[in-house]
């Protein structure tokens, strides 16, 4: 089979891998559709942001976003059959812990992740546990399926837990592919969305997103113009998906008291004020970090039933042949979502 590999410094090379086959409890996927993300650039300057020693080998194959079709199914694999339609949950647990039982696999202390510590989707054949295969919907694509494992789930998740609704105003910070999918499930729960960034072309895709508003933050207004937005009292519930300071503490300043935030943008350092932008408000603030397994059936549902135009996200498509290309112009952002497609 042919497969992706970061051998480091911004490399990618297509190679020649024999087929994997599946052992105790895995089942083997046909792949379909696997979607870059931004975290995928850590490994391409090899310096992976998660994972153990493996992720710094250049060996394990990447992408945490899959799906596909299951083509063989292991011994002791239950619940998936041959021909089942699945995207494939990337935190891998040891099963056994409180996390992984109540299904928040990458909380295990011992979790491994989809394309960082073990093979992930970016190559013809994908082996996987059974119980991470998350059965698609027939009204979903299994590029959809793709996207939904990583940065949908984890804005319904997160939304989920903000309480966002139709009486919301949701100021949605930095519109990557994170943030995209933040306007879009905001919309699909009925929220008002306001959405923000430094650059016209995300901000004119999410208006075809469903932006209620733009917010250009290139200067120093943005949280003034939030107050304009909602009679001088601010954003309800703020998430920053960019993981810049700035923006971080723009989403904190605009929140009006008693709101709630979101940090899901990583980042390794911010300077906060917090006697005035969480204290005195009495803000609620939060981390949001992927989504418990157990919550897919339940975004599948919502997905299908609200309409939610989920492929209107991607602005690229390539074959697994164009690797090369495909994570040279994610890195230059001259793709936003894009995803690997097999026919």
């Amino acid at each position: 089979m042919k497969a992706v590999l970061f051998p480091g410094n911004k490399k990618v090379e297509v190679v020649d891998r024999p087929d994997p086959i599946p052992g105790f409890g895995e089942v083997l996927i046909k792949m379909r559709a696997s979607a870059l993300c931004r975290s995928d650039m850590s490994l391409y300057y090899g310096k992976p942001v998660v994972g153990g020693a493996a992720a710094k080998t250049g060996l394990v194959i990447p992408g945490h976003e899959p799906a596909g079709e299951v083509v063989d199914v292991g011994p002791g694999a239950v619940g998936v059959k041959n021909g089942d339609r699945v995207a494939v949950y990337l935190a891998i647990g040891c099963g056994r812990c409180q996390w992984c039982h109540s299904g928040y696999r990458m909380l295990c202390r011992e979790w491994k992740c989809l394309g960082f510590d073990v093979d992930g989707g970016d190559a013809d054949y994908l082996v996987a546990p059974a119980v991470n295969c998350l059965e698609l919907p027939g009204e979903l694509s299994f590029v959809a399926g793709a996207l939904m494992t990583d940065m949908i789930g984890t804005q319904y998740s997160a939304q989920k837990r903000l309480g966002v609704s139709g009486a919301t105003t949701l100021a949605v910070f930095g519109l990557g592919p994170m943030g995209a999918a933040g306007v879009l499930i905001g919309k699909a729960r009925g929220a008002r969305v306001f959405a923000v960034d430094v650059l016209e072309d995300r901000l004119e895709m999410a208006k075809t997103l469903g932006a209620d508003e733009i917010v250009n933050s290139r200067g120093d207004g943005v949280t003034e113009r939030l107050r304009e937005l909602t009679g001088g009292v601010g954003v309800d519930i703020a998430i920053d998906c960019s993981g810049n300071p700035k923006a971080q503490n723009a989403a904190l300043d605009s929140a009006r008291p008693f709101g709630s935030m979101a940090f899901v943008g990583e980042s390794f350092s911010t300077t906060i004020n917090p006697s005035d932008q969480l204290i005195r408000k009495q803000l609620k603030v939060i981390g949001a970090w992927y989504f418990p397994l157990s919550e897919f059936q339940e975004i599948s549902q919502f997905i299908v039933n609200r309409g939610v135009p989920v492929e209107k996200m991607i602005t690229h498509r390539f074959s697994l042949d164009q690797a090369p290309e495909a994570f040279r112009l994610f890195d230059e952002r001259k793709t936003e979502k894009a995803v690997f497609i097999w026919g």
